[in-house]
């Protein structure tokens, strides 16, 4: 994903190095780290805060003034990073993914194609912000469809094997 970053900046103008500065921290899927790090940011005095969904809650949280420019699965909205989708307001902007409202759709398709099944497991990072709506939506649409979702939690690597030893 750096790589895809540095080439998009190469490609409006921006080269690390030349006239851009990039500076990198990474939370290792440790979130509660992200506010430190971004705290950090803001010392140094950063022009934005490029920021993955985890990340874009720190910065939220920590700067009304700083621009954030963040990249999520769920609906902006939703979750609050801006007011609506055509006049974000504050200063965060981004794009979305839209996968936690493509999820529902993704279990009707599995259901189309494995009619059998009536038990789904969904393995998900509970202290992801995209967590609680993800689950919810599909509960629901688990239930339209007459089947029974279990949901496991794994907030990192070794969580797995837990999350799949409970079930």
């Amino acid at each position: 994903m750096v790589g895809a970053f540095r080439q998009g900046l190469k490609e409006t103008g921006y080269v690390e190095g030349q006239n851009v500065a990039i500076e990198y921290r990474w939370a290792e899927s440790h979130y509660e780290r992200l506010p430190t790090l971004v705290a950090d940011l803001l010392s140094r005095h950063v022009t934005v805060i490029a920021a993955n969904a985890p990340a874009a809650v720190a910065a939220k949280a920590a700067t009304t003034s700083t621009p954030v420019v963040f990249v999520t699965a769920a609906d902006p909205v939703k979750i609050g990073f801006v007011a609506s989708l055509n006049r974000p307001g504050g200063n965060l902007t981004g794009a979305t993914l839209l996968s936690v409202e493509l999820a529902p759709k993704k279990l009707q398709i599995l259901h189309e194609l494995v009619p059998t099944v009536r038990t789904v497991g969904l393995l998900v990072n509970a202290t992801n912000p995209n967590a609680e709506t993800q689950s919810r939506d599909l509960k629901v649409a688990a239930q339209d469809l007459g089947l029974q979702l279990h949901v496991l939690h794994a907030s990192s690597e070794s969580d797995f094997e837990k999350a799949f030893v409970a079930r």
